[in-house]
């Protein structure tokens, strides 16, 4: 772990209530997909912690060329303050951190059962994968109330389409013609989709609620649970 002086290069909205920042990739880094990061802004020294720096995934993979990071705008002082951040700023970057990366066996599958923001340190997983070639079999589920909260779903869709290793299944709990399923991820959905539950790697990201909900139903379902991950976002 190492503290790296970068610039905020510029930022967008990319689902609702979702932004996006990309910020200079520093000389040195090195990061494994789906690793996270600490993110400080320049404040008062008598700033709390809590408002001057917080932790974020890694949306970008390791092979891109900047550092990317996006987070549900709940309102907080640190949220508010990055946004309202100039691009060109200079920041501290603190990284990496974390193992929520994927397995190594090209021929052990990998399933991400994921909600909301917790698609960021997944995307950085699925890009590097399809980058590197890779004969894994990939499945995501992703789970968001509509459409319009969901992000990277179109890239998500594209890839899909390009990589017959890479299956997408968008689930919306409200009604939507874009959904591929519509309703909660309960046992049928996990079954339909991926019969088989003892092969594969399991990763669950996303709402504190969602991964222990997703974690007990797989393991109620016959999956051993030294093969689930978890990433819960917890305040996010």
């Amino acid at each position: 772990m190492t503290t790296y002086d970068v610039k905020l290069l510029g930022k967008k909205e990319i689902a609702e209530g979702t932004m996006e920042f990309t910020l200079e990739k520093p000389t040195g880094l090195e990061i494994r997909a789906g690793q996270f990061c600490d993110v400080k802004l320049p404040s008062a020294d008598d700033t709390p912690k809590q408002d001057r720096i917080h932790g974020f995934s890694f949306v970008n993979a390791a092979y891109e060329p900047h550092i990317v990071v996006a987070t549900r705008m709940r309102g907080t002082p640190f949220k508010n303050a990055f946004k309202a951040t100039p691009d060109g700023t200079p920041l501290k970057l603190i990284a990496p951190f974390g193992d929520f990366t994927l397995h190594k066996a090209q021929t052990v599958p990998a399933v991400f059962i994921i909600g909301g923001i917790g698609i960021t340190p997944v995307r950085s997983m699925i890009v590097q994968a399809l980058h590197d070639h890779t004969e894994q079999a990939l499945t995501l589920i992703y789970a968001n109330r509509t459409p319009a909260q969901a992000a990277y779903t179109q890239e998500l869709q594209q890839l899909a389409q390009a990589h017959k290793n890479f299956s997408f299944v968008p689930v919306y709990t409200q009604a939507s013609a874009e959904a591929a399923e519509h309703g909660h991820v309960d046992a049928t959905l996990i079954r339909k989709h991926m019969p088989d539950l003892h092969s594969p790697r399991f990763y669950l990201a996303g709402p504190e609620g969602m991964v222990k909900a997703m974690r007990a139903l797989l393991i109620e379902l016959g999956t051993d649970e030294d093969n689930i991950r978890t990433e819960e976002f917890e305040g996010y």
